[in-house]
């Protein structure tokens, strides 16, 4: 039997390129308008997609005013909010949420995602991240960011929390005897009393056990901090790979580290993101890609590119090519990841810019063959196991992919034509962890 694919929608809530908002026929209110959002989901679920994935920000100042004013991320829904009232007009498709142990608390965070996952039927994700931008601190209680490594130390505390507070209570624990009197089995709780280096927390959650067990773990660092917490925690990651080889070499190295642990390779899925613009023609869908881009105003091209590279860009030469950089206390393997595609096309800041005003990350652009054929050489290649899908615009882009892509992998047997199990654990392959408390 041919692999097949798995694909999460990434919506931030619903697009990552910065101009898709712009782009004649698109809806630019759909980051906060919950009409819009639920025709998205039920059409990806129509699509038979395995989850929906809502990113989130903690801040709104990330960047020059003159930026943050052509950002349609300013304003969108807080995501377990969002999820849950999506949870209510879907049946199957998996609801992927991003929460931060920076600056939450473990037990709101267990008791959010465990809710989640009942009032869903066991759909339920949390997308683990440590937070890179450094104005959010300044929203907690912070007058500076906590320290790159130091945050996925805690980070690796915070999920054995998490994960150990789902465990509070055995699965038939909950008694409910009307004749005696007795609700539950006092035997069947457990106490964590956790006392580490960063966290106390004493518990047990005040919610049975989720539906899945855990909510599907998601991770998606791509530094050596990140790629070693995703191969001791994660079940999905979202990479970030532009090319096959790149690709190849990030899943082998998060399942080396995995196999060195004892965790089973096979229990984890990766699948980078890809903006997705497809068309009837080549020709039809490069000029949907070049009309995207040529709607990215400048004002955003350089503190976007600020932001990539953790370090301030508004005083390079944008004629020169970019110049050799600190390290950043911000996102290291986003660093990394630009100053690589700079130095490997030759782009100089402007064109470098321009890219991050958009979206510089792995673009599939082509017809709906051409398309389903580059998906499927990367699961070929062992270089994913799916992808994390973003579309150009909405609604235009994400119909376009529903209805011309989607229809192509299934024709190649790549591609689920329906949902055969109920929780997301279901759709990807994953089992049910194992109560760490009660057998």
């Amino acid at each position: 039997m041919t692999k097949q694919l798995h694909l999460g929608a990434f919506m931030r809530p619903v697009g990552i390129h910065t101009a898709w908002w712009r782009v004649p026929g698109a809806l630019p209110d759909a980051n906060f308008n919950l009409q819009h959002l639920v025709r998205f989901i039920q059409k990806l679920e129509a699509a038979k997609f395995d989850a929906f994935f809502m990113a989130d920000h903690l801040a709104v100042l990330n960047m020059p005013t003159a930026a943050l004013r052509r950002s349609a991320t300013a304003t969108s829904f807080e995501p377990l909010t969002l999820l849950s009232a999506l949870a209510m007009v879907t049946e199957r498709i998996g609801l992927v949420a991003t929460a931060s142990t920076t600056f939450d608390a473990p037990y709101h965070i267990a008791r959010r995602f465990a809710s989640l996952d009942h009032i869903s039927q066991g759909r339920a994700g949390w997308n683990v991240v440590t937070t890179s931008n450094p104005d959010a601190a300044l929203n907690f209680g912070l007058d500076e960011h906590v320290e790159h490594d130091e945050r996925y130390r805690r980070a690796r505390e915070f999920h054995a929390v998490v994960t150990g507070l789902w465990d509070s209570w055995a699965d038939d624990a909950w008694v409910r005897d009307q004749d005696s009197g007795v609700f539950f089995d006092a035997d069947k709780m457990h106490v964590l009393n956790h006392k580490g280096e960063h966290l106390s927390v004493r518990g047990p959650l005040n919610i049975a056990r989720p539906v899945q067990g855990w909510p599907v773990i998601v991770q998606a660092g791509a530094s050596d901090a990140g790629r070693q917490l995703a191969a001791e925690t994660a079940e999905v990651i979202f990479a970030s790979s532009r090319t096959i080889a790149d690709g190849k070499a990030f899943a082998a190295d998060i399942r080396e580290r995995m196999a060195r642990i004892g965790r089973a390779p096979e229990s984890i899925k990766v699948l980078p993101g890809a903006l997705v613009v497809t068309g009837r023609t080549s020709e039809e869908a490069k000029q949907k890609k070049a009309l995207l881009d040529s709607l990215v105003h400048p004002d955003s091209g350089v503190p976007n590119l600020s932001i990539r590279l953790g370090v301030d860009a508004s005083g390079f030469d944008l004629d020169a090519p970019l110049p050799d950089l600190p390290q950043t206390n911000q996102s290291q393997s986003g660093q990394n990841a630009m100053v690589a595609l700079a130095r490997r096309d030759n782009l100089t800041v402007r064109q470098l810019a321009q890219i991050a005003g958009g979206y510089g990350g792995l673009q599939m652009v082509g017809t709906p063959h051409e398309i389903a054929d580059t998906m499927q050489a990367w699961l070929d290649a062992e270089a994913c196991d799916g992808f994390n899908v973003m579309f150009p615009t909405v609604p235009a882009g994400l119909d376009d992919f529903c209805d011309l892509v989607v229809p192509e992998l299934q024709r190649r047997g790549l591609f689920r034509t329906a949902y055969e199990g109920t929780t997301l654990r279901d759709h990807l392959g994953l089992h049910r962890p194992a109560n760490r408390f009660f057998a």
